[in-house]
């Protein structure tokens, strides 16, 4: 990685999981401009064989950055997924790097947050344990009962094959199970009248009842939408900028839906409006507005003023007169007046404005003039920020993929060398290592 230690600042994403031997392992990434592209790379795989508390986290973090040569001067955002051993206040991870890296700024995954403000509690939790119930008789409660739904949804000839289990790990279960529910909703009420089991009235009189119908399609509706925002959350090399947009645009969305529900039109509640009758109640109402409270309350301050955000992402439009200061606090390095003067003739410049709307925000900022290199400097600093710890949680799949219950033998040093080969960003020459390898002819 000698593009990483030549970098001017990089950020870290760091996340912890168990794989299938019950080892803790540490997954740090780190994301860097290495003067052509932005590059998302895996700094290291580390198991944690003991206690994962936050001092054991920061001497493993200490010695790696120590081992690569890296300043920790260079480090200019660390997120995580917010688990008290990272952003405990005293002895969190974070707490603890800040201490020698002050300059340092902190974020709790995006998505995470986004996945937060979409608890569910009272009679809406209720409706949703109990669909999750009768999913597990019919799933769960024996092969056979399983493999007669099954059977009952092939002659019907519905849109899915079979009903899909719910897992909270899993950010988009909850949505999706709700709509294959919903699909299915005959053939479980059928399914369950043909059989003979007396614990099921209470599963088939719920079903029947219009209330608890209304109240299903109102949440396979709103989790849609939850799992469209998750879905575009998602993905490499999303920055900062691009989170921030997406969070403020389904913010500007959970205002109409409010709307829609309140006018009765539900234009964006198909299944509400389908299977639910257009019922809507005040629990529902209350979800929303208490959703977009979250998501405002949530999203309202980040680690990077919302002025710079939007600079960058829109460097034409910024007027405000606090600009210079609050780069100044997000970067202390930048020089303030160079940074005005910059500022005036940067937004006078019709080249700017051209070459902006021709190119995309990184490519714009990745060739733009050096006569501009404080804003330029400015712009690379919030680009090479993570946004979430996606790139850890999509590692994690991988490194259940590579140590799997066969292959428990794995060593810690082999399973990080396999992980780094599956989620690597560079591509090997192969023609050049053909071309400078020496063959060894047999006699």
């Amino acid at each position: 990685m000698s593009g990483l230690s030549q970098a001017n600042y990089f950020s870290v994403a760091i996340d912890e999981s168990t794989d299938n031997t019950d080892i803790s392992q540490m997954c740090i990434y780190v994301r860097y401009f290495d003067g052509k592209e932005f590059r998302e790379e895996l700094l290291a795989l580390i198991p944690l064989e003991g206690n994962t508390t936050g001092d054991v986290m920061f001497a493993k973090v200490e010695e790696l950055i120590k081992q690569h040569a890296l300043p920790f001067e260079k480090i200019n955002l660390i997120v995580t997924d917010g688990a008290p051993a990272m952003v405990g206040c005293h002895r969190g991870l974070v707490a603890r790097l800040k201490e020698i890296a002050p300059q340092m700024h902190a974020l709790h995954c995006l998505i995470h947050q986004s996945v937060l403000c979409a608890r569910l509690s009272g009679e809406l939790k209720s409706v949703m344990d109990k669909v999750m119930r009768v999913i597990n008789f019919v799933r769960g409660a024996s092969s056979t009962q399983h493999r007669l739904f099954r059977q009952l949804v092939a002659e019907s000839e519905a849109c899915y094959e079979d009903l899909l289990l719910h897992n909270d790990v899993r950010w988009l279960s909850k949505g999706k199970a709700l709509e294959r529910f919903c699909a299915l909703l005959d053939q479980v009420k059928t399914f369950l009248r043909m059989s003979k089991m007396r614990a099921l009235d209470d599963h088939l009189a719920f079903l029947e009842g219009e209330m608890s119908i209304s109240n299903i399609a109102f949440l396979t509706d709103i989790f849609g939408h939850l799992n469209q925002l998750n879905l575009q959350l998602q993905g490499r090399g999303k920055t900062i900028v691009d989170l921030i947009e997406k969070m403020d645009s389904f913010t500007r969305k959970l205002e109409l839906f409010q709307s829609d529900l309140a006018s009765g039109r539900l234009l964006h509640f198909a299944t509400l409006k389908s299977q639910g009758g257009g019922r809507v109640t005040g629990i529902m109402t209350e979800f929303l507005d208490k959703l977009r409270d979250n998501f405002q309350s949530r999203f309202r301050d980040y680690c990077v003023p919302r002025e710079i955000v939007g600079f960058v992402h829109d460097p034409l439009s910024t007027r405000s007169e606090e600009f210079s200061s609050l780069a100044k606090t997000t970067m202390s390095s930048l020089d303030e007046a160079t940074l005005q003067l910059e500022l005036i003739d940067f937004q006078s410049s019709s080249l700017v404005r051209d070459a902006f709307s021709a190119h995309s925000v990184e490519d714009f900022w990745i060739g733009c003039s050096e006569e501009y290199i404080v804003i330029k400097k400015l712009a690379l600093y919030v680009l090479t920020m993570f946004s979430s710890t996606y790139t850890c949680e999509s590692s994690f799949s991988s490194m259940n993929a590579i140590k799997t219950h066969e292959r428990n033998r794995l060593t810690n040093a082999s399973l990080e060398n396999c992980l780094r080969i599956k989620v690597t960003s560079l591509s090997p020459d192969i023609h050049k290592i053909v071309t400078e390898g020496r063959s060894h002819f047999s006699h």
